[in-house]
This record gives structure tokens, C-alpha cells and sequence, in this order.
């Protein structure tokens, strides 16, 4: 029981600290720049426009109403929580980890420390069963949607990761353009999504996947072979919604 109860506290504060350094990060901001100075440093073209950016905000929110339920007693001793408690508290770490990196342009690490938070993200996601386990309402709303959106915005963030730091190291894409790499990143990216949706049903997830690309289509504009890619990626991704939610619905009537 105290051990349920340390885990539950514990939950709690790696959510505040995620909040609070990622909020001294850009307010201060760390190491005198802020996330997004850095960022637009990098010409790549796998990066949305700012505005998309805001759905941090959405996240925070999820993660603050995930550390409340699983810290309520009646949640002490629920299974599928406390499957993940070291799992998530590495996640934030490795959150935090990735920000004082990125700050201090330590960016080969950068990778190291998103494809950590990637994978522990999976890992969650998976333990959760998200997509396919029964849970009462509230653990949906309050568990798998705030990680079904949080694992989408850091699918979208480690391929752009990885294109950013393919950019510092001056890489020449083995002869083939920046705009094409972009169309097959967002190709691969559609691909992964849909494999989510035809497993998962995750609409949360998806919509992710939607907003991302679409803020690609808005940002690059001017280049029209990345925005035409972007914008039918897009439409892709959502017709994969439909259908990811029409195969969930076939499988639980045959149930």
C-alpha cells in the first residue's frame, strides 16, 4: 500500500517538473533562447508552423488530469496505473532531458533523449492496451486519450528530430532534395499513423497525426511539391481515421 502510494506521489511530481522546466525553458529562457529560436535555425521542411506548437498546452492539460486520477485512493491499487509508474516517470525525464539538450545544442543527444521518450511512450501505450482494452469512462478520458495524443505529437516530433539533426550535421541526402525527403517523411509518417489507426481505432492519436501535417501544408506554402504532399498526407491521414474507427466497429460486433 505505501509502496502505491510513494508511486502515485511520485507521478504527481514528475508532472509538475515536466510543467515547470518546460515553462522556465522558453520564459527565461534557458541558456538565453528559446525552443523555437533554436528550431527555426534548421532549414528542414518537416516542421509544422507555430501555431501547432499550442497543442503542448493540450498535453499539459492531459498530464495534469492523469496525475490527479491515478493519484486518487480509490486508483491506488488499479493494475493497468501502476504498470506504468516507472515507465512514466522515465518518460519525463527523458522530457527533460531532451529540453537542457536542445537548449545547450548538445544535438546528437537530443535524438537519444526523444527516441527514449518515444519508446517509453510505445511502451505506455501498449500496457494501457490503448485502443483495444474495455476501462470505465473516465479512465479513457482521463489515461488513454492524454497518452494516445501525447504518443502522436512525439511520433511527429522524432521524425522532425531526426531531420533537424541530419540538417547540423550537414548531411547531403545522399543526393536527393530536401523537398523529397520531406514528401517520404510524411509518406512514412501516414504509413506508421495508419497502422495505429487499423490496430488501434485511436482517434485521438490520428487527429494528432492531422493537425501536425496540416501545419506542415501551412507553413511550407511557398514550396509547393512539400505543402501538395502534406495537404494529401493530411487528407490521408484522416480518411485512415474513418476507417480505423469503421474496422474498430466491425471487430467489437463480431465480439
Amino acid at each position: 500500500m505505501k509502496k502505491d502510494t510513494l508511486r502515485q506521489w511520485i507521478n504527481v511530481l514528475a508532472v509538475m517538473a515536466v510543467i515547470v522546466i518546460n515553462g522556465l525553458a522558453n520564459a527565461l529562457p534557458l541558456n538565453g533562447q528559446t525552443t523555437g529560436e533554436i528550431s527555426d535555425r534548421f532549414q528542414v521542411y518537416f516542421v509544422p508552423a507555430g501555431y501547432v506548437f499550442s497543442i503542448w498546452g493540450l498535453i499539459y492539460v492531459g498530464l495534469v488530469a492523469f496525475a490527479v486520477y491515478q493519484a486518487l485512493p480509490s486508483r491506488r491499487d488499479n493494475p493497468r496505473l501502476r504498470s506504468i509508474g516507472t515507465l512514466f516517470v522515465l518518460s519525463c525525464l527523458a522530457n527533460i532531458a531532451w529540453l537542457f539538450l536542445w537548449h545547450y545544442e548538445v544535438f546528437p543527444l537530443t535524438l537519444v533523449a526523444m527516441l527514449a521518450l518515444l519508446l517509453l511512450l510505445i511502451a505506455i501505450y501498449l500496457r494501457l492496451d490503448i485502443g483495444r482494452a474495455r476501462v470505465p469512462a473516465a479512465e479513457k478520458w482521463l489515461v488513454h486519450v492524454p497518452f494516445s495524443i501525447y504518443l502522436g505529437w512525439i511520433t511527429v516530433a522524432t521524425i522532425a528530430n531526426v531531420t533537424s539533426l541530419l540538417d547540423y550535421l550537414n548531411w547531403n541526402g545522399w543526393g536527393i532534395s530536401p523537398e523529397a525527403w520531406t514528401v517520404i517523411m510524411l509518406v512514412a509518417g501516414v504509413g506508421i499513423a495508419s497502422a495505429v489507426s487499423l490496430t488501434r481505432g485511436d482517434v485521438a492519436y490520428m487527429l494528432v497525426i492531422v493537425w501536425a501535417f496540416a501545419g506542415i501544408a501551412v507553413k511550407h506554402a511557398g514550396t509547393p511539391v512539400v505543402a501538395t504532399a502534406a495537404w494529401v498526407t493530411t487528407a490521408l491521414a484522416a480518411l485512415m481515421l474513418v476507417v480505423g474507427l469503421l474496422f474498430r466497429k466491425r471487430r467489437r460486433s463480431l465480439v
